[in-house]
């Protein structure tokens, strides 16, 4: 799994990661129409059916179907009945990210050491046994109504977690080439920024990689702030941002309005060949954010040598951007459902680490274009 911070120096101390962390686990989002929105990220997006829960499972308050992309697992969930936590939820915040599960050796050890160092139960560790075997999990909250959940798994090899069964409709359209989450984007209101870099850091061990301010991401009428914050081993990173003070409603301002509040604003998926998973992606009735084609003019001035044709980016309108350990490739949905809150966003490392500053002012007035279509900037 690609990561984000380099090999130490042979000279430099190793210093032990206070949090381990295996990965991303899954991501669970709470939905309208759970069936429905499974059969969107099959089509659309190329995910795999792999587990329900649900009526039949002895589930009767929502239904859960799972999807995955190689190391990409979806939860999508919705509820059964009125008046359930999930409804509200959803009532509040449309289609949104409720869960960021992490994938851990010890989910107990995990759940006492992030609440020791102030983290906020949720739910205290439990065991779930099926005929495969034993899970564990946690959970904590995070910004928002956004929880994070332990799950250890070493003594459980079923399809997905139990309470869950294999799910295997014939319809299966063939993925595009995902691979792994790179990064989670998180939006937080004015101020709050750096409550949660010191929360990750502090509670979770996570240490800050790259900060932005409102003179990296601003254009000439919103502008915003943003710290990135990563795990020790560079598995699970979370960008932060914030709204900055501007002329007109930032996409943050805008986000935080639909949103109702505090969330996930988009989940960065990786490639290894982003030409061909956008092509598939547009093909498939996905629709991206577009900058100006005179981006292009002189991309390669700025950028140097690049392996990929110019042509295919100028006309899938990838952008592309280097620092000191090489360059990457990206693209950005438009919405995935009908508010203007979560979109996904399509990236292809050739060394980077970083995350694409020099884009960021044809990307944010890119945003803005859309925010004014929408009649909300």
């Amino acid at each position: 799994m690609s990561t984000l911070t380099s090999a130490p120096a042979a000279s430099a101390p190793v210093q032990e990661d206070t949090f381990p962390l295996l990965g991303t686990d899954y991501v669970e989002l709470f939905v309208g129409n759970s069936r429905q929105a499974a059969l969107y990220y099959q089509s659309a997006m190329g995910f795999q059916p792999l587990a329900y829960a649900g009526l039949s499972t002895g589930v009767k308050d929502r239904e859960s179907y799972v999807v995955v992309q190689d190391k990409i697992r979806l939860v999508l969930t919705s509820p059964l009945r009125g008046g359930t936590e999930i409804g509200r939820l959803h009532d509040q915040h449309g289609d949104t990210v409720r869960c960021v599960a992490l994938w851990v050796d010890d989910a107990a050890k995990a759940f006492h050491t992030a609440v020791e160092r102030g983290a906020e139960p949720v739910q205290e560790p439990y065991s779930s046994e099926d005929e495969h075997g034993t899970c564990v999990r946690a959970r904590i909250q995070s910004f928002g109504d956004t929880v994070h959940e332990f799950v250890e798994r070493k003594n459980y090899n079923g399809p997905f977690l139990p309470g869950y069964q294999a799910w295997s409709p014939s319809y299966r359209p063939a993925p595009v080439g995902l691979k792994f989450i790179d990064h989670m984007v998180s939006n937080v209101a004015l101020g709050e920024m750096n409550k949660w870099v010191n929360w990750y850091a502090d509670v979770m061990g996570f240490k800050q990689l790259i900060s932005f301010d409102d003179k990296d991401i601003s254009t000439q009428y919103t502008a915003l702030m943003s710290k990135v914050m990563s795990n020790g081993n560079g598995r699970v990173k979370f960008p932060i941002n914030e709204p900055a003070p501007g002329l007109k409603k930032s996409q943050i301002d805008e986000y935080l309005e639909f949103h109702g509040g505090p969330g996930i604003q988009h989940i960065a998926v990786a490639t290894d060949d982003i030409v061909s998973t956008v092509t598939a992606l547009r093909d498939r009735g996905i629709e991206f954010l577009r900058v100006p084609t005179t981006y292009y003019d002189t991309l390669l001035d700025r950028v140097g040598h690049i392996d990929e044709d110019l042509e295919p980016l100028r006309e899938l309108g990838i952008l592309v951007d280097r620092d000191d350990e090489g360059y990457l490739l990206q693209i950005f949905t438009k919405p995935v459902q009908p508010r203007p809150t979560v979109f996904f966003e399509i990236i292809q490392r050739k060394g980077a680490t970083s995350f694409g500053k020099g884009n960021f002012k044809a990307l944010f007035e890119a945003i803005e274009r859309e925010q004014e279509l929408r009649g909300t900037l």
